[in-house]
């Protein structure tokens, strides 16, 4: 498959999933990105437009774990952003995949996080 075409179809995914899926300040959107060495995680409230909690393979905490965008560092990711939203105030979240399939490090981020306390 081409290249173009793997992005302009994982772009379209994206798109389905955002019309359904959305942020409010009461339950903000989990948004998870995995690029090829990194994984970011954040909550976002699209009615204000604002991010509330950030967690990135690349925060100093993290990287001295030497996390990478892998099953097993998802899962610890996973569990540390929920401990986070939790303290933040923010006990149910809306999961967005970023037109990822719901399996590997997506599924390993998600179980990591509703076992640490978070609610989808």
């Amino acid at each position: 498959m081409i290249l173009q075409d793997k992005r302009r179809l994982r772009q379209k995914r994206v798109w389905r999933i955002r019309k359904k899926v959305s942020g409010t300040a009461a339950r903000p959107r989990l948004c998870v990105h995995f690029s090829n060495k990194h994984i970011y995680a954040q909550l976002i409230d699209d009615d204000s437009g604002s991010t509330l909690v950030v967690l990135t393979s690349l925060n100093p905490g993290m990287r001295e774990e030497g996390l990478r965008a892998n099953v097993e560092s998802a899962a610890q990711m996973g569990e540390v952003l929920g401990k986070n939203a939790i303290e933040a105030g923010f006990a149910k979240v809306v999961f967005d995949r970023n037109g990822r399939r719901y399996h590997g490090a997506v599924k390993a981020f998600a179980d990591a996080a509703r076992k640490a306390g978070l609610e989808f």
